[in-house]
């Protein structure tokens, strides 16, 4: 006996078929993730478009000695910002609280695009400061948004898709500020296409919270958060205190990595020119950067597009999570050998690429079965506070390396080596958490599902 037409699936749009290339979509969930991807997309082109505006003006204005001590200034202003951020979020309801935040880092950009054009003293250092927190708190946004809306078989299915859009938007935005800057438009007015960027997010967020609300009727989960600061939730759960301690390895191992390229750079740059004398440093290391940089976003696109959705899906969170320190810790025992400058840097390539790629997408995966007033106020904390606490730490490092230790390439490479075995060890105790808390009752979901009963658990909040 056949089905009656109310039993059947919903068919499948061509924006579903055109997004199953890359990852599992069910019917009815196309609209929504083209919506999510084309929203962090335009959030990492406009962040990279201000990256580039915020190098002359701090190297130009402070120097690259004041750019390295500013990572304190930024850790000093996110511990005001994330208990402004928590007691934001406890007052008003979900939509406030994505329009508040956006406009006022729009407002921002507004007011540092007048400091420019006024030539307002130290305004690049400000601005730098400014850039470090900008970036975190608006991609933990977005993530924590995408946490509340879908569930946690949704998420692990969708994320890798919706990171597709963070992936390639870095790049183009370093594109197009770069082809801006070479066309001498002035810093100000770069400033203005990123505000715009950030404007048109919102005008996504808006979309997608108007679309799913009409496939269900408003429901408290769309409120205000309770009340709480986004610290003492970290510290009061295990969970959280794991994610931020393995963020603060991620960064100390990363940056450390990043370390000893720069250095390996300078080394044979210097070398080159003692021997000679016509030959240029600043055209090299420039030719090396963008070369550089250019293979590791390609092969952070192509992961995305083609490996990590489907690492999630054989492998689930803990391939997701556990592919960049086993990389990373490969990478590093063969630093600590002793190779060439050409194999140090495809490693750190690897090691970036995995970063940007699949690394980001296991980051978003943590956060779906935590509450709601972790999702928002704790990955805030987790995602601006601690990165930049592994910042600091990792500068700790390098000057207790380079001054007191002595430290050649391959001892800072053995002292990665270390942490990432420490890494991998705090990413187990994470698994076997979030295996707990995925097993754990959990509250209703705020969005329905397109599809019958049957299949509901698999579908969108």
């Amino acid at each position: 006996m056949s089905s009656s037409a109310a039993d059947r699936p919903a068919p499948a749009s061509p924006f579903d078929r055109l997004l199953r290339l890359f990852g599992d979509v069910q019917a009815g969930e196309g609209v929504t993730v083209l919506l999510m991807l084309s929203n962090i997309f335009l959030t990492l082109l406009c962040y990279s478009i201000i990256k580039v505006v915020r190098e002359p003006l701090i190297l130009l204005g402070g120097g690259a000695e004041v750019r390295s001590y500013s990572s304190a200034g930024q850790a000093v202003l996110l511990m005001l910002f994330v208990p402004f951020y928590s007691w934001f979020a406890s007052r008003v309801d979900r939509r406030k609280l994505l329009i508040g935040v956006t406009l006022f880092f729009v407002v921002n950009i507004e007011l540092f695009a007048l400091a420019v054009a006024a030539h307002i003293p130290l305004v690049g250092v400000a601005f730098f400061i400014w850039v470090g927190i900008f970036n975190n708190a608006l991609t933990a946004q977005f993530w924590s948004y995408a946490n509340d809306i879908y569930t946690k078989p949704a998420g692990d299915r969708l994320f890798p898709i919706i990171a597709i859009g963070m992936t390639a938007g870095a790049p183009l935005g370093s594109l197009v500020a770069g082809r801006l800057s070479a066309a001498h438009v002035a810093p100000q007015m770069i400033l203005q296409v990123s505000a715009a960027l950030l404007l048109l997010s919102l005008g996504l967020y808006l979309a997608v919270n108007a679309r799913e609300t009409l496939r269900a009727p408003r429901t408290q989960e769309q409120g205000a958060l309770a009340a709480g600061n986004g610290f003492a939730l970290v510290l009061k759960s295990r969970y959280l205190r794991l994610i931020a301690l393995l963020i603060v390895l991620l960064n100390v191992v990363n940056t450390t990595g990043e370390y000893l390229i720069a250095h390996l750079v300078e080394l044979h740059a210097r070398d080159a020119a003692a021997a000679d004398s016509t030959f240029n440093q600043e055209a090299w290391i420039g030719a090396f950067a963008g070369s550089y940089q250019f293979w590791v976003n390609v092969v952070a696109l192509l992961l995305q597009f083609f490996v990590t959705s489907r690492l999630v899906k054989y492998a689930g969170l803990r391939g997701a999570l556990l592919a960049l320190p086993l990389i990373a810790l490969g990478g590093y025992s063969i630093v600590a050998l002793g190779v060439s400058f050409a194999v140090v840097r495809w490693v750190k390539t690897a090691e970036n690429a995995t970063d940007y790629s699949i690394m980001n997408t296991a980051r978003g995966l943590l956060w779906l079965p935590t509450s709601r007033e972790e999702k928002y106020k704790g990955k805030q904390a987790v995602d601006t506070f601690f990165v930049r606490a592994g910042d600091l730490l990792q500068a700790a490092l390098v000057y207790a390396g380079t001054h007191w230790l002595l430290l050649s390439v391959r001892g800072f490479a053995v002292v990665n080596v270390l942490l990432t075995l420490g890494w991998l060890v705090v990413a187990v105790a994470i698994l076997r958490e979030n295996r707990a808390l995925a097993q754990a009752p959990q509250p209703p979901s705020p969005l329905p599902s397109t599809t019958p009963p049957a299949r509901a658990s698999a579908q969108t909040a």
